[in-house]
């Protein structure tokens, strides 16, 4: 579990007073140190540490789920209510829309709990524990100094380690490297896998502005939606109509006060990735083999399916949430590459 300045996922809004300043960074949450909370605490943070994270008792980070396939979504009440962003609940909402009953165009919302849509395939993960097994893994390590035999022997070891955790069907057990393959942690997630769609608003309020607005600031869109995860007796379990509404170990109240100018914000979830230390050399292979490609190539692809999709309601319903997993990278690598240039990235990693 990470913290990160801007996150693709749900956030969470501490409200405290503060400093008029923002700041950046991306750490994990078990990793904070003395350094990291005096420079929170100075920007405003007031609550003690372990609200954020503990080993021994109930924090935030029980509340942040893993929503699908990489999306952050946080838990806002005790009977399981997850938010999360409109683009990551997409593909559940078009999995239930049909040219009748389009929730995509024209929303949803289960006014009881039988009235909410249980979404197949979908998951919710719920952090168990995170270990620090470097010691592990560097140990097996001694005496190879090529590089990539280092990295392949890497996976091979952290793979073996998290196999030896024998996680049960409703758990996943992975053994992850970070700060570029120097450290390596052991992460359990329980898996939830009956969950429910609530409340998606309407496209006019939830992909507002489109790909012309996606990835630009400031944004104006009702990026969110909202599901259910249930329970067999509390624990992770396939969807059957006797489950319960999950009741977790935390959840993170809705504030009805609002926020005021100079109140602490920060955001925890799942990034993927950071690729702030890339050489002059990387940030050159992403602009040419990775950015330009996907601009140019999906740009045709898009254009080729939005034309069928004008064309029939059936087709757009189908192929919508493909679109939009297509467009959102495809925007992002074209202000991607804008932005490295704007700022001259490539010349101050050279200077580096």
């Amino acid at each position: 579990m990470k913290i990160k300045s801007i996150l693709l996922g749900a956030a969470i809004l501490l409200g405290a007073s503060g400093v008029a300043k923002a700041d950046k960074g991306m750490w994990l949450l078990n990793e904070l140190n003395k350094e990291n909370v005096e420079r929170m605490r100075e920007l405003g943070f007031t609550l003690p540490l372990d609200s954020l994270y503990s080993f021994d008792k109930p924090s935030i980070a029980n509340a942040v789920v893993i929503f699908g396939g990489g999306c952050t979504g946080i838990t806002v009440s005790e009977q399981g209510l997850i938010f999360t962003n409109h683009h990551c609940g997409y593909g559940a909402i078009q999995s239930q829309s049909t040219v009748d009953h389009d929730y995509l165009r024209d929303g949803f919302v289960a006014r009881t709990m039988g009235e909410e849509l249980p979404i197949p395939g979908l998951s919710v993960k719920y952090l168990r524990k995170i270990e620090k097994v470097t010691d592990k893994v560097e140990a097996q390590l001694k005496g190879i100094t090529d590089e990539m035999e280092r990295l392949t022997k890497a996976q091979e070891i952290c793979n073996k380690l998290a196999k030896e955790q024998n996680a049960g069907d409703n758990q996943l057990c992975i053994v992850e490297p970070f700060y570029s393959n120097n450290e390596y942690f052991l992460i359990v997630y329980d898996v939830f896998k009956d969950v429910r769609m609530v409340f998606a608003p309407p496209s006019s309020v939830g992909k507002f502005g489109g790909d012309t607005d996606n990835w630009m600031w400031p944004r104006h869109t009702g990026d969110f939606s909202v599901f259910r995860v249930y329970a067999s007796n509390n624990r992770p379990a396939e969807y059957s109509k006797d489950n319960k509404p999950y009741k977790p170990v935390y959840y993170a109240a809705v504030s009805t006060q609002g926020y005021k100018a100079d109140d602490y914000a920060m955001t925890i979830g799942f990034p993927g990735s950071t690729d702030r230390y890339l050489t002059s050399w990387g940030v050159e292979d992403r602009i040419e083999n990775e950015n330009n490609p996907r601009i140019e190539v999906r740009g045709i692809k898009q254009a080729i399916w939005k034309e069928a999709m004008s064309a029939d309601q059936a087709t757009r319903i189908k192929y919508a949430s493909k679109y939009a997993q297509s467009a959102n990278y495809w925007k992002n690598s074209i202000g991607m590459n804008r932005g490295l240039a704007r700022l001259d990235v490539i010349g101050r990693k050279r200077a580096e």
